[in-house]
């Protein structure tokens, strides 16, 4: 067991701002004491710092600037800029990084170039997204988010690492740690869902498993945690797209994630195609302000692909010497791809426009990356056999974050595990034998050949028993054609059981996939409706982002949450069909029950005239109030909440209790006053399950208005049958410090209400006081 209630540490400290007048001194909050870090080893290496300086000192303008740009050999995600080859540009030290170049000859050739002929020998650095897995493919980062389980997200980064660094790549463009409230952004399959205080969990757990327990080892690659800052908040849902950040929000919501990954020693990060409040993130000077001096990071910040070209479209640039000074002035070290710097800069520098001590500053940061890694004494790859895939980690992750929605209706005999008596099982719809799109988007180096389809592994279950397994198609995942519907239908109708596999196509999520609609792609639609017209038990598993299910979910027996699982998806999926595996997994996000509901996210603002809680479950007409913030067509509550998912097991929580009833805001501020809170969870069920023990919290009479509920703390148990456990979370400054309108860190007097429980949605409240 346990305790993830931890102390993310969030970006303490205020951005510039306007007077304000001041306070009575009853009414002053309490302010909490700011928490210092030494910062990650590599960052306080005095000896690096030497050889960065002892290097800088001889390099020319021109060599400088060199380092500052990076340069793609392969897939673009964007406009290709047509510089190449690289080859003479990196013997003359023009070049600090390429990206997807893969594989040790072809990496060990280009890094030959620069470590013999350039002047200064000074290696590149290979970078690749390396999003969730390389060779091995794991389940999507929004799935990972799913199992709440940071361990296994760090185990996956570990052998993502592993893997690439065997193909001479050293960084990864990874984790993506963007809050993501709107899943019509494709994107949103890349980070880890609503909450911050789970995805700063995770960004640590994936920056600690990409660069291991020591950057020098060669297995170590660079994280590099992107898109900053507030990508995840584009308008409309639709990629690339501005967003609108209250700097109180930003601090509360989308930084801590951030904050958390620098803390964990990230190497790098990556700014973001976005402009954020009417300025571009790639020529943000307030926003690294607080990533470079506020913070403290010492590492690099890459654009992204072409984002500092991107500025001029954007309209703060009118060319590209204009956005190549105003990127490296806003804190953008290097470039990717659009060779602006390598262009621009060295006359920007002679005319006065940019600092010689503001390149330095890139440069610095640059090396200092480098020689972290130890590519300056080992900058060549091995040229190995590969490892063999995996498979156990894929499936054990795989098995985690499956998130099980229903199974039954009330009262009614679950569907699942599969009961002995099934001897009939079809197994229909267009990603029930897929292997390409199991992967999910940013797929790495994976290979269909190496995935386990879920009707290749119900067969492998059903050979030797009689069990007689039928598959039909139905549709192609984007077809408009019904034509093969009747054939699924007639499936369905002779069978026991039916498993309807439905969803996305794996590179339509992601960057560039957003969408004005989120029920099922092409005709699935009508595919699902008729199969569950058939009135047979129908098990509906839905792959690809959060989408709409509502026409679905009353009429299906089940409902799986599956995302792209990966390799070993078909295997771990029969596991816990089958009832050898059980669910364990969690939303990271809320699922709407209609597109108009979107952005939902659980953690939103009570409004002047909120409708009782009751009420959302209910529609308008059954309803006695009209003048409160609902909607007058549809039910209010979200189809399924986050930090929702069922098992093959019942827990049951006792009232929460505390070791006192009131906290001191003065104590808080100053690092004690902690207190106790417990409940006791109990499997009342007939088998072993794992529950997510969920702390939430809510401030009343603050200065601010803070939302209904916020997550603070969990706690993943395994329970046998029968078996009750007291868990205990400790409650103290971390939990109940907020960002006030003048942008500090503090503990205020406030009306304190906890819930230990098993979703967002759900639990007995526990009413404390937090006094002067």
């Amino acid at each position: 067991m346990k305790n993830w209630l931890l102390p993310v540490v969030v970006a303490f400290g205020a951005c510039s701002k306007s007077p304000t007048p001041d306070r009575t001194a009853e009414a002053r909050p309490a302010v909490a004491a700011i928490a210092t870090s030494q910062g990650p080893a590599w960052a306080r290496d005095a000896s690096v710092d030497q050889r960065v300086e002892a290097l800088l000192a001889k390099m020319t303008l021109e060599e400088k600037i060199g380092q500052l740009n990076q340069f793609s050999k392969g897939h673009a995600t964007g406009p290709e800029t047509g510089q190449k080859p690289y080859e003479e540009l990196i013997a003359q030290g023009h070049v600090g990084s390429i990206l997807n170049a893969a594989g040790a000859k072809d990496t060990n050739e280009l890094q030959r170039i620069a470590v013999e002929r350039s002047r200064l020998g000074i290696p590149l650095l290979f970078g690749v997204d390396v999003i969730h897995g390389w060779r091995t493919t794991f389940p999507i980062p929004l799935a990972l988010a799913a199992s709440w389980n940071p361990d296994v997200v760090q185990q996956t980064a570990r052998v993502a690492a592993q893997e690439a660094s065997a193909e001479g790549i050293r960084w990864t463009f990874s984790p993506m740690v963007d809050i993501a409230r709107d899943p019509r952004w494709g994107r949103i399959i890349e980070g880890a869902g609503e909450d911050p205080f789970l995805g700063s969990l995770l960004a640590g757990a994936y920056v600690r498993g990409y660069q291991g327990d020591k950057l020098t080892d060669p297995t170590s690659i660079a994280a590099c945690m992107k898109h900053w800052v507030g990508y995840g908040a584009a308008e409309a849902g639709r990629d690339y797209n501005s967003t609108y950040i209250p700097q109180r929000l930003l601090r509360e919501i989308y930084l801590p994630p951030f904050k958390a990954g620098v803390d964990a020693g990230a190497l790098t990060l990556m700014s973001a195609f976005n402009s954020l409040n009417d300025v571009p993130a790639s020529a943000n000077p307030r926003t690294m302000n607080i990533l470079k001096k506020e913070w403290g990071f010492k590492g690099l910040v890459v654009s992204d692909w072409t984002s500092i070209k991107e500025v001029i479209a954007h309209g703060i640039a009118t060319d590209g010497k204009m956005a190549a000074r105003k990127s490296l002035l806003g804190g953008v070290d290097m470039d990717m791809e659009s060779v602006l710097y390598l262009k621009e800069l060295p006359a920007l520098v002679k005319e006065g426009k940019v600092p010689m001590s503001v390149v330095d500053d890139s440069v610095r940061r640059i090396l200092r990356v480098k020689f972290a890694l130890g590519l300056f004494e080992r900058p060549y790859t091995e040229d190995k056999p590969l490892s063999e895939l995996d498979r156990k980690l894929a499936k054990r992750a795989a098995l985690e974050t499956f998130v099980l929605l229903k199974n039954g209706a009330a009262k009614a005999t679950p569907v699942l595990p599969i009961a002995g008596s099934v001897r009939r099982i079809a197994v229909l719809g267009p990603l029930a034998d897929d292997r390409n799109n199991m992967h999910g988007g940013w797929a790495g180096k994976s290979d269909e050949k190496n995935v386990v389809t879920l009707r290749a592994a119900l067969d492998a279950y059903a050979k030797g028993k009689a069990i007689q397994i039928k598959f039909e198609r139905g549709t192609d995942i984007m077809g408009t054609s019904e034509k093969d519907i009747a054939k699924a239908v007639a499936a369905a109708k002779q069978s026991d059981l039916v498993l309807l596999a439905v969803g996305e196509e794996g590179g339509r999520t992601g960057e560039a996939s957003s969408r004005t609609k989120l029920d099922l792609p092409g005709v699935q639609g009508r595919l699902a409706s008729a199969v569950l017209a058939t009135g047979k038990p129908v098990v509906l598993i839905v792959f690809g982002r959060p989408m709409v299910l509502t026409p679905y979910v009353d009429k299906a027996a089940a409902v799986i949450q599956a995302w792209h699982p990966g390799i070993e998806a078909g295997p771990a999926l029969a596991d816990v069909l089958t009832g050898a595996e059980n669910f364990s997994g969690r939303l990271p996000v809320t699922l709407p029950r209609s597109l108009g509901q979107i952005p939902i996210y659980y953690n939103a603002l009570n409004t002047g005239r909120p409708a009782d809680a009751a009420d959302l479950t209910k529609l308008p007409t059954e309803t006695k109030d009209i003048y409160v913030s609902r909607y007058i067509d549809e039910l209010n509550a979200p189809l399924y909440p986050f930090g929702y998912g069922l098992s093959y097991t019942q827990f049951t929580y006792s009232p929460a209790t505390a070791t006192a009833r009131s906290l001191s805001a003065k104590a808080l501020a100053h690092g004690s006053g902690a207190i106790k809170v417990k409940a006791t969870v109990t499997n009342t069920g007939s088998r072993s399950g794992t529950e997510v023990v969920q702390l939430y919290t809510r401030l009343r009479g603050t200065s601010v208005a803070l939302p209904m509920r916020q997550l603070k703390g969990y706690q993943r148990i395994t329970l046998d049958a029968g078996e009750a456990r007291e868990v205990e979370f400790t409650i103290g400054r971390e939990q109940l410090a907020f960002w006030n309108d003048d942008l500090e860190h503090v503990v205020e007097p406030a009306a304190l209400t906890l819930w230990i429980t098993a979703d967002a949605s759900s639990g007995t409240p526990l009413d404390l006081t937090i006094t002067e």
